[in-house]
């Protein structure tokens, strides 16, 4: 049997940014620095990977710029190296913008196989007095090689979390993500995997994987988020629906709430055949449901991640 590998994809972001001055930790430009120069310079990733490492770059961009070309580019690689005899697992680097996204959309395309995809991250350039990226990466292959570890999963700052809770909370501290009630699947300490929760059980993972019949990029449905809020109108529902919107995902207040005159938009539009769910504007918890509820809501996912699952549903309903 050959030697498994871990294979680490890079798509850009701070962990590969640089700046004109090493003390610079938010003038820096993203994406600069290629993922073979990151792998190589962190001291004792090979040992972390527990066999060979292999590294290609998928995409260079500020993860703020991540678009579906980008996504179904990943996804498709992700899918293609997985189904290697020889690989153990995938990393990810990534930007934290957009890591979110990124993590919950592999997580509803790749097939559930018992092989880990981590994301990692930083809020530090590589070019930082001290940044946060090498131990970043370091975790992640550490996670990527760690007996049992499925499913999609993202690694920063010493913590493990699930595709389905993790979420950018800082827009500058190092510590930068949270999960919410649901808490960090586990942490890395000294290169080691200490799990507070067991990895995402089986049942969890899609079973579609079908990443081969997703439709091109530039065929995707358009799902657009709105936000509720004092004051709100229907004047951009409206708009949008003029435009041709597929679907709407709207951010509620509270248990899913909505101003009434943003409410009588989306009901006319879902009348109209757009698609519309509810998700909330909460930092923590779900929208729970009522009878006779006439907008669905997004099953605990975050305003960006129903959008992503509202994209996928409407793509398969075309096909």
């Amino acid at each position: 049997m050959s030697e498994q590998k871990i294979v680490v994809l890079g798509t850009g972001g701070t962990i590969a940014g640089t700046s004109a001055q090493a003390g610079d930790n938010i003038g820096y430009t993203a994406a600069q620095v290629g993922v073979g120069q990151l792998l190589a310079a962190v001291p004792g990733l090979q040992a972390a990977a527990r066999g060979a490492l292999w590294a290609e770059q998928v995409a260079q961009i500020d993860s703020k710029d991540m678009d579906a070309a980008v996504w179904l580019a990943l996804a498709q690689r992700c899918a293609q190296h997985l189904a290697q005899p020889d690989v153990r697992g995938v990393v990810v680097t990534h930007g934290t913008d957009t890591l979110e996204e990124t993590a919950w959309f592999l997580h509803e395309v790749l097939p559930s196989a018992a092989k880990p995809v981590v994301l990692t991250c930083a809020m530090r350039p590589a070019t930082a007095l001290a940044p946060d990226g090498p131990q970043n990466l370091l975790d992640a292959v550490a996670v990527a090689a760690a007996e049992g570890a499925r499913g999609v999963l993202a690694v920063a700052s010493g913590k493990i979390y699930g595709a389905r809770d993790v979420q950018k909370v800082h827009p500058y501290r190092v510590d930068a993500f949270h999960a919410g009630e649901a808490g960090p699947l586990g942490w890395v300490e000294e290169g080691r995997v200490r799990l507070a929760q067991d990895w995402p059980p089986a049942a969890d993972l899609p079973a579609q994987g079908a990443i081969e019949s997703i439709a091109p990029a530039a065929l995707w449905p358009r799902v657009e988020i709105v936000v509720s809020h004092a004051g709100a109108s229907g004047a951009l529902v409206n708009a949008l629906v003029r435009d041709g919107v597929d679907g709407l995902v709207v951010a509620c207040t509270g248990n899913g709430t909505v101003h009434r005159d943003l409410e009588a938009a989306l009901l006319q539009a879902q009348s109209r055949g757009v698609r519309v769910v509810r998700s909330t504007r909460c930092a923590e918890g779900r929208v729970l449901p009522k009878p006779g509820d006439a907008l669905p809501d997004s099953q605990g996912l975050s305003p960006v991640k129903a959008r992503i699952s509202l994209v996928l549903d409407l793509l398969r309903q075309r096909g």
